[in-house]
């Protein structure tokens, strides 16, 4: 498989990177070595350019290649959660699997369960104390800081393409989200449709929809 990605670290360097935090922050008698991750690394790796290709800013993709550094905060949280996701796609260990699920919430404030299924592209920006339930994800998937995604009465939502949660904004329960939605800080979509090209303001009793053509501005399609 040839990658057009350039890494801090190759791909046995992102293993034994990993297993090395693993074991430093999990001590149990449950090793994780290099070559239990390595098969999810190789197909982590080639999902992350794919994301990585898509985002408009020389920090994911230098105008050639995607560029990816274990020391970009926001970007090893993504491929936290890749690697996870792709450990668990592939029949990997559940201890291992919430190993890493449990150092990306420590390093990152990030809780993206390894089975929770995000889109192929995707981004996180800082994304301290970010919570992605179990929702239905759809390309081009952007989530700030303190931002939800999680379920009402056991019901969780559905994202079209290119929505945005901003800051502090949460989508609740049965809500199908439509294309090139925004939801705006500090807001709550809680059991509600958006139609496409919405801004969504407020709260169930206060929200403010507004149309939305501008496209967010980080993305290369």
């Amino acid at each position: 498989m040839t990658l057009r990605v350039r890494s801090s670290l190759d791909a046995r360097g992102l293993a034994t990177y990993a297993a090395n935090q693993l074991n430093a922050m999990f001590p149990d008698p449950d090793v994780v070595e290099a070559d239990d991750l390595m098969p999810a690394v190789t197909v982590a790796l080639s999902r992350l350019e794919h994301c990585f290709s898509h985002v408009d800013n020389k920090y994911f993709f230098d105008g050639e290649t995607a560029v990816f550094s274990h020391l970009h905060g926001d970007q090893y949280a993504m491929w936290l959660y890749l690697l996870s996701n792709e450990l668990f796609r592939q029949g990997g260990p559940a201890s291992t699997c919430s190993k890493l699920f449990l150092l990306n919430k420590a390093l990152h404030g990030v809780d993206a369960f390894y089975e929770v299924e995000l889109p192929s592209v995707f981004l996180l920006v800082h994304p301290l104390a970010t919570v992605l339930g179990r929702g239905t994800y759809s390309d081009f998937f952007v989530a700030y800081q303190r931002c939800g995604v999680g379920s009402n009465k056991d019901v969780y939502p559905t994202f079209g393409k290119h929505v945005t949660l901003r800051p502090g904004s949460a989508v609740l329960g049965g809500c199908t989200i439509g294309d090139h939605c925004q939801i705006a800080t500090e807001s709550l979509v809680l059991d509600r449709d958006l139609p496409d090209h919405t801004l969504y303001i407020g709260g169930p009793k206060t929200a403010t929809l507004k149309r939305q053509d501008k496209p967010y501005p980080l993305w290369r399609v």
